[in-house]
């Protein structure tokens, strides 16, 4: 007996529409199909498999934050995404690396959920730039 593999994140949300607008255009992902429930919501794909569930009607606070609840994303150019952010005027706390190499930088969804956007451990030293 095992678990495969992450099959999706699930966040609770006050406005589902604010939170896709979010989803779509800041963070770029893909929608998907969801099943007809009797509650709000949206689906999206998070890489290749994963999905990232949103569920509406969220009256509680959400408590986040880069060391407590959040959950991260490996992306592909940490130069792009930050220049993506600034574009956007969406802020973003500032680069910093892992221990392990890994460059990290985190957003926060309209709602308070924080999203870790990150490259693979031992990117930060391979790149030419100096960690930071």
């Amino acid at each position: 007996m095992r678990q495969l593999q992450l099959n999706h994140v699930a966040i609770h949300v006050a406005d589902v529409e604010a939170s896709c607008r979010f989803y779509e255009d800041v963070l770029k992902l893909e929608r998907i199909p969801r099943p007809a429930f009797s509650f709000p919501g949206a689906w999206y794909r998070l890489g290749a498999d994963q999905e990232l569930h949103i569920i509406g009607g969220r009256t509680e606070p959400v408590i986040a934050g880069s060391r407590g609840n959040h959950y991260a994303l490996l992306i592909d150019d940490m130069d792009a995404w930050e220049a993506h952010f600034r574009e956007k005027d969406v802020p973003y706390l500032p680069r910093r690396t892992r221990p392990d190499g890994a460059w990290q930088i985190y957003v926060t969804d309209p709602d308070g959920h924080v999203i870790e956007l990150c490259t693979p451990p031992g990117v930060a030293f391979t790149e030419g730039r100096e960690a930071e």
